[in-house]
């Protein structure tokens, strides 16, 4: 039960940030839609972090509620495919595929950059 009100805490604090991106970052009908693309790579990068340093020691509800609670809700692929089906409607195919290779690239990349920095160093 512990696991499941974290997700739900988690779930709503992760959706009030990436409206909050949204909204903050500009975003045009025809241009590159920057917030997702901001919100995909910084939640993988953060992901990447938890897993690195939190998971080892976390007990289970703490990992639901930063995983899929939290960041589960923050970034999202259904965003993704939204954002570059907008962008084919509007004749910017190339910019859609564009979109898509760069927010796997960039979002592969944070995750590994994550998991780097976030693992613990022994004292020398």
């Amino acid at each position: 039960m512990r696991a499941i009100l974290a997700v739900l805490v988690g779930g709503a604090v992760g959706s009030a940030l990436r409206l909050t991106i949204d909204l903050v970052l500009p975003h045009a009908d025809d241009a590159l839609p920057l917030g997702t693309l901001v919100i995909n790579v910084v939640g993988s990068f953060a992901l990447g972090v938890l897993v690195a340093r939190v998971w080892p020691p976390a007990p289970p509800w703490l990992r639901a509620g930063l995983g899929p609670g939290l960041l589960g809700s923050f970034t999202t692929f259904s965003a993704i495919g939204l954002s570059a089906v907008q962008l084919t409607t509007v004749g910017a195919g190339m910019l859609a595929l564009g979109y898509v290779a760069a927010t796997l690239v960039l979002g592969l990349a944070a995750a590994a950059l994550g998991l780097r920095l976030g693992r613990r160093r022994d004292p020398a």
